[in-house]
């Protein structure tokens, strides 16, 4: 999957207009029964099976809530509740180059990781006014590591605005068939979804908003890769640990950064030389000596808390030369040129473009990162930007060694916890009603 990108300069890019926003459409029965078929050979190449209650479920729209695991996600909430007519809240860049297409199928563009309050007035016209449900990724992101993505706690007030039932769609194997690090190579296993109602009608107007929201924490609790282990679902292929380096970056054993390598079963660090095996349960195992971290998420845990510790000591800062893109409307990424990225405790700050371009985000901006691996088959990225524009990050580097997009997404999500944490201490002045 690719996306459309042109090169164009900085000031021909921003002297662009921008695209106005329009309503969602509701989708027909027409684009509904493409989608289904469109998403068939996935289905049926991962022998994709379902449980679904229909009697039990709400009638009328409904807000649909789902896990964020791979590519076959939609796929699979297709093919559980077609012909059901439901809108898809989607990224922006999702709707490069088929933009109408997109609309066809009722989706709902939205910025990632951007506050966006047209959002809700769509979501909401489309289950009052169009009487079609909504399918949301709460997540917004990909899973890195098997587990939910980071969500900020407003979850139980948009439910308590949309004030309708939630439907949870739970996929199984997924994540197995095609984890985000592993360069888009699908393997070889069945699939799997549970469609349950999550709160009813009646729950959602007599629940607090703060009750709801535990729900829908509670809901986003699991572990893709300990599930693999506990039913016994083997990955035999040999690329299994292709581009596993990108989330597992640090080596335990020397603490080098930056020189891991995923190529085929095993993760080896070009620093010590120590080597692990990837099995076919996803486990890790040593070929020498301990093994410090037998289970992917431990491993990913550990590298937080190593990026957690930097940060309290002042020492965390990425600093790497860019390519970017630049997105402002649905034609395309528009590629300006060379830049430089730095992210420290203060936030974000991209330069570049001959000093036309200076662009700062601070901590608060965001709970987690848009990082995403082999992004549009472009390569590893760091998406940052608000409103006006979004900013899509390449890090480069001559000697090959190129910043894990990983490290970014962890320190984003612990510098925006300092920073709450420092605006909620009491005293400050911002925090006098």
């Amino acid at each position: 999957m690719k996306i459309k990108t042109m090169r164009r300069t900085y000031d021909e890019v921003m002297a662009l207009p921008r695209p106005k926003h329009t309503k969602p459409w509701k989708p027909t029965l027409l684009f509904r029964t493409l989608m289904r078929i469109a998403s068939a050979p996935d289905l049926w190449a991962t022998h994709f099976t379902y449980t679904r209650d229909k009697k039990s479920e709400p009638k009328g729209p409904c807000l649909i809530l789902m896990n964020h695991s791979s590519f076959i996600d939609l796929k699979m909430a297709v093919g559980a509740l077609y012909p059901k007519r439901f809108g898809i809240v989607c990224t922006t860049d999702a709707m490069v180059g088929k933009g109408l297409l997109m609309k066809l199928l009722g989706c709902i563009p939205t910025r990632k990781f951007i506050t966006d309050l047209s959002l809700i007035r769509d979501m909401k016209y489309m289950l009052h006014e169009k009487k079609t449900s909504v399918l949301l990724y709460p997540e917004a992101g990909y899973s890195f590591d098997g587990r939910a993505t980071a969500m900020a706690p407003v979850m139980g007030g948009l439910i308590k605005m949309l004030n309708v039932p939630v439907l949870m769609i739970t996929s199984h194997n997924a994540f197995a068939r095609d984890p985000l690090y592993n360069g888009l190579q699908n393997r070889k296993v069945k699939t799997s979804a549970d469609i349950t109602t999550l709160l009813t009608a009646e729950e959602v107007k007599s629940k607090s908003t703060e009750e709801l929201e535990a729900v829908v924490q509670k809901a986003f609790t699991f572990d893709n890769l300990a599930e693999q282990y506990e039913r016994g679902v083997k990955i035999k292929e040999t690329f299994r640990a292709d581009g596993l380096h990108r989330i597992l970056y640090k080596c335990p054993a020397c603490m080098a950064e930056g020189d891991m390598e995923g190529k085929g079963t095993h993760l080896t660090c070009r620093a010590c030389g120590k080597s692990w095996f990837l099995n076919e349960d996803s486990r890790l195992e040593a070929t020498e000596g301990i093994t410090e971290f037998p289970h992917i998420p431990d491993w990913y845990d550990w590298e937080r808390q190593e990026v957690k510790r930097e940060i309290d000591k002042g020492e965390y800062r990425l600093d790497t030369p860019v390519q970017i893109g630049l997105m402002v409307d649905y034609k395309g990424l528009y590629m300006v040129g060379d830049g430089w990225l730095t992210h420290s405790k203060d936030g974000f700050r991209l330069t570049g473009c001959k000093g036309k371009l200076n662009y700062e985000q601070k901590p608060l901006a965001s709970h987690t990162l848009n990082a995403d691996f082999y992004w549009y088959c472009i390569g590893d990225v760091i998406g940052i930007g608000n409103r006006d524009c979004l900013y899509y990050c390449f890090p480069t580097a001559e000697d090959g060694k190129i910043p894990p997009v990983a490290k970014a997404r962890l320190a984003t999500e612990e510098l925006y916890k300092v920073a709450m944490a420092q605006r909620r201490r009491p005293g400050r002045a911002d925090n006098a009603e």
